[in-house]
């Protein structure tokens, strides 16, 4: 089992390798959802040596990006990839809140061969399931997830299908809410093998957090 920890900082990424994370979403603006951190930031954070994926999101608000929009991630994407990150977090809707295979495509393309996680744009579209196909069939290698829920912990049952639907084509990673109590019964009650989280207290990434849900990885 791997452990994503989401960082918004440098401190927290710090604190994330302390913790014992296998690897770290780096953004920026957690208040807003999480934006694409900074050329400095990425690379500082690549320089701490863990694994670190790169959220592209030029904005807040929703997942319906025109082509300028589209320009300006494809960039985000080439520069992440020249700075030393592991991987980039994309996603993309239509209006009709179905997945924009075309943007997605786009972006897939620009990230040549990185590690592609689709983010959390998944839990507002319609029809999961179908959506869950075409991210697959787009070349994403992991979901990012509620369950299309408040959080992990409440979207178990459909993080649960998920997984039972992907079958070991895409990895499932429940995320949002998690902590050292739900952790288990999160990774247990839905089959995933991945987890994610920001831990946080105080305002940073907690790294005692961190090693608590590392040890209650180590009890499976």
């Amino acid at each position: 089992m791997k452990i994503e920890v989401c960082c918004a900082d440098l401190q927290s990424v710090r604190a994330a390798v302390e913790g014992g994370a296998h690897r770290v979403e780096l953004c920026q603006a957690l208040g807003l959802d999480g934006l694409t951190p900074s050329a400095g930031m990425i690379e500082s954070a690549v320089e701490m040596g863990i694994p670190v994926q790169v959220l592209i999101r030029p904005r807040e608000g929703n997942f319906v990006y025109d082509k300028d929009e589209v320009l300006c991630m494809q960039r985000d994407i080439r520069q992440a990839r020249q700075l030393g990150a592991n991987g980039v977090v994309i996603g993309a809707l239509k209006p009709d809140g179905s997945i924009d295979e075309e943007t997605v495509r786009c972006l897939v393309g620009e990230a040549e061969n990185l590690s592609i996680t689709f983010h959390r744009a998944f839990d507002v579209c319609r029809e999961p399931e179908k959506a869950l196909e075409q991210i697959i069939s787009l070349g994403c290698h992991r979901l990012l997830s509620s369950g299309q829920a408040p959080t992990a912990e409440q979207g178990i049952p459909m993080l649960k299908r998920l997984v039972e639907q992907s079958n070991g084509r895409i990895i499932i990673m429940p995320g949002a809410g998690v902590n050292p109590q739900n952790a288990h019964r999160i990774l247990s009650e839905t089959g995933a093998r991945e987890i994610h989280g920001s831990l946080r207290s105080g305002g940073h990434t907690d790294p005692k957090l961190v090693r608590a849900i590392v040890e209650v990885k180590n009890e499976e």
